[in-house]
């Protein structure tokens, strides 16, 4: 027994170096791209809510023959507005299973104006920094302009 574990030898020192060397290097070309990918999700995230809350907007009008107004805003959604033109077909339920109007992947609240600038209504999420208008990453992300 005692001839088994003398044979036995464990990692070097220059072997545990050159694995940690390798892990680093690896890191290294691998975790910008990873982390890189953190923006596009928020971006597709931030598209497939307005299309959800575009969804229960049409639903709104077709039930009420009208979109709820600027005055109104999303909250309309969710429970019977009690301003402005008052629907008559309001769904006791709402029109958003989670009952709560969402914010937008950065944390910002959505736009809602109607009548809008770009149609019946325009719904925007400010992107990344919060502010209407924007650059590429700091784009806004709007109905009107979701591919």
């Amino acid at each position: 027994m005692h001839r088994a574990f003398s044979n036995r030898r464990g990692f070097t020192l220059i072997e545990i170096m050159v694995v940690i060397v390798i892990l680093a290097a690896l890191a290294a070309l691998v975790g910008p791209k990873i982390i890189g990918r953190s923006d596009d999700a928020k971006l597709a995230d931030a598209k497939l809510q307005i299309r959800n809350l575009e969804t229960a907007l049409k639903l709104y009008k077709l039930d009420n023959g009208v979109y709820p107004s600027t005055e109104q805003g999303l909250t309309a959604l969710i429970e019977k507005p009690a301003v402005g033109q008052i629907p008559r077909n309001y769904r006791k339920e709402g029109y958003l299973e989670a009952k709560k109007i969402p914010q937008d992947p950065w944390g910002g609240d959505f736009i809602y104006l109607s009548p809008g600038e770009q149609g019946d209504y325009d719904l925007c999420s400010y992107g990344t920094d919060g502010v209407k208008g924007g650059e590429d990453n700091g784009a806004d992300i709007c109905n009107w302009n979701i591919q």
